[in-house]
């Protein structure tokens, strides 16, 4: 049976942090590097709620070689902004030792609205994730894919982890960004829903009770997006490079496709419950992929390497109709050399220094 996989698109959106290069301090930069980057990539670039955060997102990607170079063009042109005005800039899902007290809140009434509502929680939130949106053909295929896909929300998180360190401490985890915007209302892995209408019906209830204004203060890992047909992967860390990133976003455009593939063959995955998952995402969260997950089916603790080389053999037979193999077959490499957590560990290790940790993630931002 032949299958169009031409649908799932990807779109990519990662959050940058703004540095000072004499300090390696999170610095404001006062929305310049947004003002300068729109008028070279207009709408790609965007403001977020702290000032020492640039947000950046690609156009919509037939492919990943597309989605590939556009993420290479952002990271460059945005690096160049940056250094052009005395700025750095580095892609860690938290920064080494900045204290999110001294840093500014974008002056913009959505910001504002958020920072009245959640308080400390908010002004806190000074974290810096990957969101990877991938195309569908309608919205109720979408559900029943997120719905399946939530299942590997921990797997590919492990892959992503790049934030062992918050406010000059060891935290202990790989990914500590996490733990941060847990303080967040409706974050995490999200239940299952029957069906979109179920979904929708959620969603309209909360607007209807002014818990939320509009779907996108819904925050979880990942979410039928409330305005376009994709599925939004908003688990992970913003990796230290564009190859982790790329590897990611093609992983989770597979892990789709597949999902799609079962379903057009009248199969499924076996869904589970939220609490479950979540056991696996405390893990990935703590030990990113030198730990072990747990296989629900099976009922026992693997390596969680081994899962990963599980997830790629059921992917297996949808990344060639999708042009990924080249990039999926990356993650041997992170295996090798770690994540960007077991990474900044490592400079940690080496040097005794944070200073050379913030070194080190502005060095990776533009390896390929």
């Amino acid at each position: 049976m032949s299958i169009n996989y031409k649908h799932f698109t990807l779109g990519v959106e990662e959050e940058y942090m703004v540095l000072d290069p004499q300090s390696r301090e999170l610095k404001s930069h006062e929305q310049r590097i947004v003002l300068e980057g729109q008028k070279i990539i207009k709408d790609k670039v965007k403001a977020e709620m702290h000032q020492a955060v640039v947000e950046v997102g690609t156009d919509i990607c037939a492919d990943i070689e597309e989605a590939y170079k556009d993420v290479a063009t952002l990271r460059g042109t945005i690096s160049a902004i940056a250094g052009d005005l005395g700025l750095w800039v580095g892609a860690s899902g938290t920064h080494p030792f900045s204290h999110w007290e001294n840093q500014l809140i974008t002056d913009h009434v959505r910001y504002s609205e958020i920072v009245n509502e959640l308080q400390e929680a908010a002004r806190s939130n000074l974290i810096f994730g990957l969101h990877v949106h991938v195309g569908m053909e309608d919205r109720r295929m979408a559900m029943h894919i997120a719905n399946t896909a939530r299942y590997f929300l921990p797997h590919v998180y492990a892959l992503s982890t790049n934030s062992p360190f918050w406010e000059g401490r060891l935290t202990g985890y790989k990914s500590f960004r996490t733990k941060v915007f847990d303080k967040f209302p409706r974050t995490g892995i999200p239940e299952y829903f029957e069906n979109i209408e179920a979904y929708e019906g959620y969603v309209n209830l909360l607007i209807k009770t002014n818990c939320i204004d509009n779907a996108k203060k819904i925050w979880w890992d990942l979410r039928v997006h409330p305005f376009f047909n994709t599925v939004e992967f908003r688990i992970c860390d913003v990796p230290l490079t564009i190859k982790e990133t790329i590897t990611i976003a093609a992983l989770f455009q597979a892990i789709c496709a597949k999902i799609y593939k079962l379903r057009s063959q009248n199969l499924n995955f076996m869904m589970y419950h939220r609490s479950v998952i979540n056991e696996n995402k405390w893990r990935a969260s703590r030990y990113g992929i030198d730990g072990t997950l747990i296989d629900f089916g099976k009922e026992t603790e693997v390596n969680t390497r081994a899962l990963i080389y599980e997830l790629l053999d059921f992917v297996d037979d949808v990344v060639d109709d999708l042009g990924s193999r080249h990039v999926l077959a990356n993650i041997p490499g992170i295996f090798e050399t770690g994540t960007g957590a077991d990474r900044q560990l490592a400079v940690y290790q080496q040097t005794g220094s944070l200073v050379s940790v913030v070194d080190y993630i502005h060095d990776q931002f533009l390896a390929h």
